[in-house]
């Protein structure tokens, strides 16, 4: 490493104050979060450890390997994906290239299902573009009597949602289906919650993206088509025939995003659109629909 003065005896201390000021020189948005996440997966520790310890020293290896890791990162890669895991939910889940990061906004989404699930015995979930299977899992995790239905067009994410619902011990209890939205469901399939976490960015958007996202994301995850919409109305489309009646339907949109999915929902005659909630930053995160014919 270079562009500053190095300390004479790598500790703990001195190796995270050095890469935070690297990172954040090289325009990185959170470098000592960054840093301490890097290190402590470098030297299988946590954050409590590393501020505790801080006058140990690493190993000269272990440098070494948080040294290519600080590399990559600056390279844009995203943190996620340099130590394999992203908590979510409660829960660390595995994350590869062939998947999207779990965000926290999306806990938004799966703390509505859990609510809207609560009281139900036994609900049939079915959570469309899966991903990583963060929402599937979660859902299962806490409903302990759900049966979850996880949908995805990419086999290699499929793969890693099936290990996640493994690690987490619910994999007797979720279905994964490869195949694009509602194809692959069965005749007659019908569900008391539909979700979905859809790719929702415009094509125009791309150029716009923090390079973490746009060069190293899935773009298949993110390209919402010329305006962002098109999963929206091919899902308000399809949705119908799969909800139980009063079923519910939960889609994660855009910030921006709200009155366009509103109105895409609202042109169906089987569903009534509910409230759209908002995340922890106030935005407009999830829009909520429910089957009435």
């Amino acid at each position: 490493m270079a562009d500053a003065p190095q300390p004479t005896v790598w500790t703990i201390k001195a190796l995270l104050a050095w890469t935070t000021d690297f990172l954040a020189k090289k325009g990185i948005d959170s470098p000592r979060a960054d840093a301490q996440i890097l290190l402590g997966h470098v030297l299988g520790y946590d954050k409590t450890y590393l501020t505790v310890n801080f006058a140990e020293q690493p190993s000269e290896a272990d440098r070494a390997r948080f040294k290519d890791l600080i590399q990559r990162r600056v390279g844009g890669c995203p943190v996620a994906y340099l130590t394999g895991v992203r908590d979510f939910y409660l829960l660390p889940f595995e994350v590869t290239p062939a998947v999207l990061v779990p965000r926290p906004d999306t806990e938004t989404l799966v703390a509505e299902a859990i609510a809207f699930l609560k009281p139900l015995a036994a609900p049939a979930v079915l959570d469309l573009g899966t991903g990583s299977g963060c929402i599937a899992v979660s859902v299962a995790h806490q409903k302990k009597d759900a049966r979850v239905t996880a949908v995805d067009a990419s086999a290699d994410a499929l793969d890693v949602a099936k290990r996640n619902a493994t690690r987490h011990g619910v994999a007797d209890r979720v279905e994964f289906l490869h195949g694009d939205l509602f194809a692959p469901l069965p005749a007659g399939a019908a569900f008391d919650l539909v979700v979905s976490n859809p790719p929702y960015i415009a094509q125009h958007e791309f150029a716009g993206l923090p390079t973490d996202v746009r060069d190293h994301e899935p773009r298949t995850a993110l390209d919402g088509g010329p305006d962002g919409l098109d999963f929206y109305r091919r899902i308000a489309a399809g949705v119908g025939p799969f909800l139980k009646p009063g079923g519910r339907l939960l889609l994660e949109i855009g910030a921006t995003q709200e009155a366009d999915v509103r109105a895409v929902l609202g042109g169906r005659p089987e569903l009534e659109v509910g409230p759209t909630l908002k995340d922890l930053a106030r935005l407009p995160r999830v829009v909520t629909a429910k089957k009435v014919l």
